[in-house]
């Protein structure tokens, strides 16, 4: 499932750039970088830069695979621009750094004798992204794929270097089926062709000779296929569905003896429980019904008498161990209270590793004993000398919407003794649409609460995962506008709040959120001071009509399809684009250059006519950056700018 949006971490990677000189050389004001395009952001000092960089330097950790037979791990971290594949050989031991590139490397995995791992990467955000092999004892690197398509979903054989994945080689649209032996990149070969952008290989049997195929169509709605994974014949194994009574299947994993699959389903349920579906029968038990929210991600062990699974309980995540043979499970005691994410279990089934991030921690790893259940921390990522135990903690806060809906979110609020009176508020939405704003590390973000003052609010609007697949469906189609409606009544519900100032409210957010704080900025402009849309759709009809081909009927399921003349003209009723008449605030747009998700345009096309009726608006787009920014360059240079919008405009007149 995993659609969630960590506070502070997702699209939105807000802060250092000056370089170092000596005193008599050094400028009065940050030098930008030559990859950006900058219009009417003015000067942004050295002092603010000087400010804001601490908060800037701060870490995070993600693991990314167990070594085969050691108590070791690979994961992803950042020491210099965008973050790597470093090597982890004991708990609390040293980050080594495997790769060096200029991009990021999103994920690795050992090869079952851990002789070698398979990274990916791509270039400057654009998301093609392909696969290379890195040999351990030489270090070599081998690229494994075209470097032209998309390649994503690796998934290894049991016992040897076979993976399968979904690439959109053949036409750049369709994800289709592939396997290779990663020893042999000639052995590369498609082995179903598909319709579709959202088919991922999901587990392999442990002899080799079946695949689990998982066909994503939407939030609410996917199917899992049994494939041979020799002739690449395929069939259906969940029940057909319908618009009335659709269902989801996350994460199918093959049981130890072949007999069954464990998935996470929302069949005949509010929520995704954990089920194990009989192959013969496909008669599902379910495991987890007791626990009345999302069971969000689940690791089987290699010889499948455990299972670890993670839960997310109000926006915290929690850990679980279960016996297979029995069904029984347990939670475990001594991990910290934040979102955890990225459960996987050893290949040796004795110890389980998990990401956890809070408001007072950045992502780091930690191990549970599966047996004693001692937690040990791998990884302690740096805050920038900062004393994270001082941030602030989020209150979970709610509102009723314009239909009597209760709609939830989490208030970071400055210390009141330091800055008393009521305080101008970040509103700061999640993108997704289909995503969940929850309590992790806030980062940059610690600057507003710690030293301007500023409260940040971010609201879990309809269509948010993490409540239920009704309150997921919320926002489908024909009712997108009352996810605006959502943060109109929060706007108003500010205004009865002692400790926050409704007159000095500010709207930000990223991917759908951008799109959210176009709107608002349409909807609502009398009610806020300024707004800040980062890679945000400003017409849902252009956004569906350029965005990459092997994504657009994905889309077309949450928005609607524009191609049908009734929901085209609703689109474009409720488009941002078409209301400039009401947009009069100060906006400040922020794009990446090769973002295959919401193009670029889709903020200059609305930038330009704003530009034309007078409204004040800033412009900051990365020409090495896609959806959102992941270089540590950009990011400092993005966050000085955001600071300075901030005071420019929120706390004018505060």
């Amino acid at each position: 499932m995993k659609r969630h949006f960590v506070l502070g971490t997702a699209i939105v990677v807000l802060a250092i750039s000056a370089f170092s000189q000596s005193p008599s050389q050094t400028p009065a004001y940050v030098t930008p970088g030559d990859n950006l395009v900058i219009e009417k952001i003015p000067q942004i000092p050295v002092g603010v830069d000087d400010q804001t960089h601490r908060y800037g330097e701060f870490r995070t950790a993600t693991l990314f695979d167990w070594h085969p037979s050691h108590h070791e791990m690979l994961i992803g971290t950042r020491f210099g621009d965008v973050a790597q594949v470093h090597w982890v050989k004991m708990p609390g031991g040293d980050r080594r750094q495997m790769t060096f590139y200029p991009d990021r490397v999103l994920g690795a995995q050992f090869e079952p004798k851990g002789h070698y791992f398979v990274f990916a990467k791509d270039i400057g955000g654009g998301e093609w992204y392909q696969f290379y092999r890195q040999d351990v004892d030489s270090g070599d690197v081998t690229q494994l794929t075209d470097g032209k398509s998309r390649n994503t979903g690796l998934v290894f054989a049991h016992d040897a270097g076979r993976i399968a994945y979904s690439s959109t080689r053949r036409n750049n649209k369709d994800t289709d089926l592939w396997t290779m032996d990663t020893a042999d990149p000639k052995s590369d070969h498609l082995l179903v062709q598909l319709e579709g952008g959202g088919w991922q290989a999901s587990d392999w049997s442990h002899d080799g000779k079946q695949i689990l195929l998982l066909e994503e169509m939407s939030i609410q709605r996917s199917n899992v296929w049994l494939v041979d994974a020799s002739s690449g014949n395929k069939k259906q194994i969940t029940q057909a569905q319908t618009p009335e009574n659709e269902v989801n299947y996350s994460q199918p994993r093959f049981s130890r003896d072949r007999r069954g699959v464990y998935m996470s389903t929302d069949l005949d349920s509010e929520f995704h429980r954990l089920a194990y579906f009989d192959l013969a029968t496909m008669k599902p038990t379910f495991l987890t019904t007791a626990i009345p929210w999302d069971v969000e991600e689940f690791d089987l062990s290699e010889d499948g008498k455990t299972i670890a699974f993670v839960t997310n309980e109000n926006g915290i995540g929690k850990l679980y161990l279960m016996d297979t043979a029995s069904g029984k499970f347990r939670p475990v005691a001594g991990l910290p209270t934040g979102v955890l994410s990225g459960v996987k279990m050893h290949r040796d089934g004795r110890i389980v590793a998990v990401d956890v991030a809070s408001a007072k921690s950045p992502s780091d790893v930690y191990s549970v004993d599966v047996a004693s259940g001692k937690v040990e921390r791998w990884t302690q990522s740096e805050t920038g000398g900062l004393n994270a135990a001082n941030n602030v903690e989020p209150q979970l806060v709610s509102w009723k919407s314009f239909d009597g809906k209760t709609i939830t979110g989490f208030l970071y609020q400055p210390d009141a003794k330091k800055f008393p009176g009521k305080r101008p508020v970040i509103i700061n939405i999640h993108g997704g649409p289909e995503g969940q704003s929850r309590p992790g590390f806030q980062g940059r973000n610690n600057y507003f609460f710690n030293e301007m003052g500023v409260a940040m609010l971010y609201p879990n609007v309809r269509g948010s995962v993490g409540y239920g697949k009704t309150f997921s469906k919320l926002d489908n189609g024909f009712h997108r506008e009352d996810t605006y409606k959502d943060i109109g009544a929060l706007l108003d519900w500010v205004g009865t709040q002692a400790s926050l100032d409704a007159e000095h409210i500010m709207i930000l957010g990223g991917s759908y959120g951008g799109h959210m704080t176009w709107a608002i900025s349409a909807f609502y402009n009398d009610k806020i001071r300024c707004a800040l849309p980062i890679v945000g759709m400003s017409n849902l009809v252009t956004f569906l009509e350029h965005t990459e081909a092997y994504r657009r009927d994905l889309r077309r399921v949450e928005y609607g399809d524009e191609r049908d003349p009734q929901m085209r003209a609703y689109l474009e009723k409720i488009a941002p684009m078409n209301h400039l008449d009401a947009m009069h605030k100060p906006i400040f747009a922020v794009v990446g250059k090769n973002d295959p998700r919401v193009p670029w345009s889709e903020s200059r096309q609305i930038l330009d006519k704003l530009n034309a009726q007078g409204t004040p608006t800033w412009f900051l787009m990365a020409n090495d950056e896609g959806h959102g920014y992941a270089k540590k360059k950009n990011q400092d240079f993005l966050f000085d700018a955001e600071v300075m919008f901030v005071k420019t405009y929120l706390l004018e007149q505060q």
